[in-house]
Formats: structure tokens, C-alpha cells, sequence
């Protein structure tokens, strides 16, 4: 069949598309409910369409009409348990009781998307062995703590300052395009109004930025507990340390040690090589269930601010990234997109730099002609603490946010805004939604009302698909530069790309 004859990197944008088109045929009615109560002891399971009146019957009675169907599940969420018990729900002069739950009727497009979930986890369940081998490896080749210490500043002060570019991008762009000034009223309340209980529930997480408390948490209490846990800076800081001890250890018995997880690590991305001949199959299923859920109507209402992120990361990813490419490396801008294909559709459909990781390093390597050492470092060290794509999203979004409660940000809290998100993607942790949180961080710090978040919560999940190919481009970017000025970089092999 042609299908498999095709590169992979063909295969996984040819499932893409097909999977944002099932899903669209497939997508969840938003004229359709189900409602699971229990009568006389028995639990059972109703579906309710196009009705025209739906009220909850009780001290507070709230009346929905057909548009209405996640303004309706909300609502329910929000009672207690307690009060749960005590309301009746009338549907067209159908009463409902004990009812247990309200939920959208899934359909085939969101049934299928467990077979995305196992190809994140796949790739997930490589990338703590992964970044473990490879650092200690890396870091015990290197040999001299001089040069480990001269790439380790390099990088981290390259990754700072891209960060502090992509949030200048956001600012200057939210501020031209004035993305909040543009929502209609009535949009904004319908808004706060759907995704309120959700924002509530974000809001009560707790989150703080301590730059001592970020440096103390660095060190692991036990390494064991921080990699099951997935503590990527931990873990980054055991590997990196026990690596410059192997250096100490006497040849003969430091050699094993090396070899060990040198055959560890080449195992793992052996097991990339294997876990990808899945990929458009998980990507397929990941990208129809993404658009069967939320569908592109969201994208109408939130038009302006979701053209306004996504110009931004179009800019900082080409321009930017290209910019630093050419003027710190000889490498070629075009090539090292062609490189990035694969690792750059892994990273929109499964909106993790974390499960990306193992598919960068792969690509970076084997494409790129980064070497070992510098990826082995470079990636893991990027995936935890350069979040280029989520800082300009932050900047958009508070801007965004603040316009659309008619507040006016000045050069104080816009540079306050720049360093308070610095300061949130350092740490953040590389999994889908995260974003969000920080987000509360850097509104806290300017004063714009948290709550403002619903405004933005319907698009996040698309939003962060797109922003997530940054975040790993950003990385791999870094590491070209950072393996030009040590004379790692080889001539790129783009046969498999």
C-alpha cells in the first residue's frame, strides 16, 4: 500500500489531516445530553436533544435553553454533592431526580482517543530512562567540569534570553492588535459564564514563584522518588552530577558504569525507532478527539486573541530561531526545519514536551548532526526550563485579559509581566494544560482578575498544541548553537527526515 510506503514524517501529517477531518464528522452534538439518575433504585442513563427549556428546580432556580449544553454541565458541577440530592431537573415538563451526573453523548472520533493516550504514555515511559543515561554519558565524556560548566552557562543564558524575546514578541503584538478590545460584551459574559467552574477549580491550585525555593528543590531528596515522579530538574541535576563523578572514578571501574548506560540509552532510542511506526495511528486518534470535543467553533468566538498567539509563535519560531540560527550557526534555516518535521508534528498532537523529548533527540542527532553529548544535555535541560511558547502565550493572554476588563497595562507591569513569566517557565513542568497555572502567577503579579482565564480556557487546549512546537523547537535551536561554538555539529543527514 502506498500509506506505508510514504516517509514517516508524511504518514504523521497525512493522519493529522485525516484525523481533524474524522473528527469534525464525528464531533460531540451540542444540542445533546445525557443525563444518569436513579429511579426507584435503579440507575439508568437518559439522552435528552434539542430540548427548549432545561431548569434546575431549586432555592436558586437557573433555566437554559438549547444553546445551552456546557453552560448546563457546569452548572451541575458546581452544586455540592449535598445539593445535588435535593434539586429536580425539568427538561419539557420531563422532572428528573437523583440525578448522579450531566455530560456530553461522546462519539466514535472520542471512544478512539485511548489509542493516543498509550502513544503519549509510550513515549512518556522512555523519556525519564532517556534523559537519565544520556546525561550521565554526557556528562562523564565531557570530562573536563570546566567545559560541562562553560556549555551548562551557555545554554541556560541562551535559554533565557529566547524566553524573554518570545514574551517581548507577545507584548508588542497583543498590544498592537489589541485582541481584548474586540470582544463583544455579551461574549465575554457567555464566556465567564461556561468555563467559571472550571476556572474556579484552576485558580484554588496553589502556585508561587520563589526563585530560593526553585534553586533548594533542584537538589533531590531522593532521586528514586524524583524520577517517578517525573521531576525533570532533579533529575537533571542527580544525572549531571553523577556523571562528573564517573570522571573521578578510576578508569577500570568507571568504564562499566559508562558502558551500562550508554547501552541504556542507545536501547531507549532504539525503542523510539519502534514506538514511532505507531505514530500516525496515535496522532490520528489524539487530533480527531481534540477537534470531536472542542470542535473549530470556539476559534470564531475567541478569533482575534487566538490570531494573536499564533502570529506571535509563527514569528519567535521562524524569525527568531531562524535569526539565532544564522547568525550563531552554518547551518541552514531551511534545513533545520526539515529536520524538526517529525519531532514538530509529535509535539502538536500530543502538546507535550515531555513525551516529544525522546522523538527531538532523536531528530536532532540522527538529522541535525548535534552530537551525543550536546542533545544528551541541551533537551532535557530545555524541556523543563525553556518554555519559550508558553511565555508568549502568557504575555498574550494577560494582556488579552487586562484589555478585556478595560484595564490599561503600562511599561511597569508589562515588564513586570516579562520577568514574572521568566521566572513561571523555569519549572514548569512539560505536560499538556500546565500553562494555565502559570499563568494565574503572572496575573497575581500585575493585578488583572484571575477569574479572567475562563475568557480563554475554550482554545487553551488548541493553543497549546501549536505553542508546544515552539517550546521543542526552541530546544532543538539551542542545541545547533550551542554544538557549533563546541565543534559537535556535523553535517546534517536529512535522508530519513
Amino acid at each position: 500500500m502506498k500509506f506505508f510506503k510514504m516517509k514517516l514524517h508524511n504518514q504523521i501529517v497525512l493522519a493529522l489531516i485525516l484525523g481533524a477531518v474524522f473528527g469534525a464528522i464525528f464531533h460531540i452534538d451540542k444540542n445533546l445530553v445525557e443525563i444518569s439518575f436513579v429511579e426507584n433504585e435503579v440507575k439508568k442513563s437518559e439522552q435528552i436533544q434539542n430540548w427548549n427549556s432545561f431548569t434546575f428546580i431549586s432555592d436558586k432556580p437557573a433555566v437554559f435553553s438549547s444553546n445551552d449544553q456546557l453552560l448546563i454541565i457546569q452548572k451541575f458541577k458546581s452544586f455540592s454533592s449535598e445539593e445535588r440530592k435535593q434539586i429536580k431537573i425539568n427538561v419539557d415538563e420531563r422532572i428528573f431526580e437523583n440525578v448522579k451526573s450531566i455530560e456530553k453523548v461522546k462519539t466514535i472520533a472520542i471512544y478512539i482517543k485511548p489509542i493516543g493516550d498509550i502513544f503519549i504514555r509510550l513515549l512518556t515511559m522512555i523519556a525519564i530512562p532517556l534523559v537519565l543515561a544520556s546525561l550521565i554519558v554526557g556528562a562523564a565524556s565531557l570530562g573536563d567540569i570546566k567545559r560541562l560548566a562553560r556549555i551548562g552557562g551557555k545554554t541556560i543564558s541562551i535559554y533565557i534570553v529566547t524566553t524573554a524575546f518570545a514574551i517581548t514578541v507577545g507584548l508588542v503584538l497583543a498590544n498592537l492588535i489589541q485582541p481584548g478590545t474586540r470582544m463583544p460584551q455579551e461574549t465575554k459574559n457567555e464566556l465567564l459564564a461556561t468555563y467559571q467552574t472550571d476556572a474556579s477549580k484552576r485558580i484554588q491550585t496553589e502556585v508561587d514563584v520563589d526563585v530560593m525555593t526553585q534553586i533548594v528543590n533542584l537538589v533531590p531528596r531522593n532521586p528514586i522518588k524524583a524520577m517517578a515522579d517525573a521531576e525533570m530538574l532533579q533529575i537533571v541535576f542527580f544525572a549531571v552530577l553523577a556523571g562528573v563523578a564517573l570522571t573521578f572514578v578510576r578508569k577500570d571501574k568507571q568504564q562499566p558504569v559508562v558502558n551500562f548506560f550508554e547501552g541504556l540509552s542507545d536501547t531507549m532510542i532504539k525503542l523510539v525507532d519502534l514506538i514511532m511506526k505507531i505514530a500516525p495511528y496515535g496522532v490520528f486518534a489524539l487530533i480527531a478527539a481534540t477537534v470531536g470535543e472542542f470542535g473549530f467553533e470556539i476559534l470564531q468566538t475567541l478569533i482575534w486573541y487566538s490570531l494573536t498567539v499564533i502570529l506571535g509563535l509563527f514569528i519567535h519560531t521562524v524569525f527568531v530561531y531562524g535569526g539565532m540560527l544564522k547568525l550563531f550557526s552554518k547551518m541552514k534555516v531551511r534545513t533545520f526545519f526539515k529536520g524538526m518535521r517529525r519531532a514538530q508534528t509529535i509535539a502538536f498532537s500530543t502538546s507535550s514536551s515531555a513525551a516529544t523529548l525522546p522523538v527531538n533527540m532523536e531528530c536532532c542527532e540522527e538529522n541535525l548532526g548535534v552530537s551525543k553529548g550536546i542533545t544528551s544535555f541541551t533537551l532535557p535541560l530545555g524541556a523543563t526550563i525553556n518554555m519559550d511558547g508558553t511565555a508568549l502565550y502568557q504575555g498574550v493572554a494577560a494582556v488579552f485579559i487586562a484589555q478585556v476588563y478595560g484595564m490599561d497595562l503600562g511599561i511597569i507591569e508589562q515588564l513586570m509581566i516579562v520577568l514574572t513569566a521568566v521566572l513561571a517557565s523555569i519549572g514548569t513542568a512539560p505536560v499538556p494544560g500546565v500553562g494555565i497555572i502559570m499563568l494565574i502567577i503572572v496575573l497575581k503579579a500585575v493585578h488583572v482578575p484571575e477569574e479572567g482565564i475562563a475568557l480563554i480556557l475554550g482554545v487553551d487546549r488548541i493553543l497549546d498544541m501549536c505553542r508546544t512546537i515552539t517550546n521543542i523547537t526552541g530546544d532543538a535551536a539551542v542545541s545547533v548553537v550551542i554544538a557549533q561554538s563546541e565543534g559537535e555539529l556535523r553535517k546534517p543527514n536529512l535522508s530519513e527526515a
